[in-house]
């Protein structure tokens, strides 16, 4: 395959990811942390490595805005859920042993 080709389809895969969790709003950070090792705010810091592989400066607010699709706070504000003990505990105890990327 072709590498424009390759990234042409990584690049629809993506957005098809951000459309499948801006869908999805009601899974938590936390739910996808416990259960994938990443989450959202993870695709935001990647985003950001990744502009700044190619030289382009994005900062953690703009990339999380883009994964978002609307600014962090609001998203947070309208969306994110108090998390319960178990989703605290767990993730503590996934973070003690190393198996997150965040």
């Amino acid at each position: 395959m072709q590498e424009t080709t390759n990234t042409r389809i990584e690049a629809e895969v993506f957005r098809r990811l951000l459309q499948h969790l801006d869908e999805r709003k009601d899974v938590q950070n936390i739910e996808l942390m416990n259960l994938a090792g990443f989450c959202r705010n993870c695709l935001a810091k990647w985003y950001v490595a990744a502009a700044g592989n190619h030289g382009v400066d994005v900062d953690l607010d703009q990339a999380r805005e883009i994964i978002y699709g609307m600014p962090y706070a609001e998203w947070k504000r309208l969306y994110q859920k108090e998390a319960t003990a178990e989703q605290l505990q767990s993730f503590t105890g996934s973070r003690a042993s190393g198996n997150t990327d965040a």
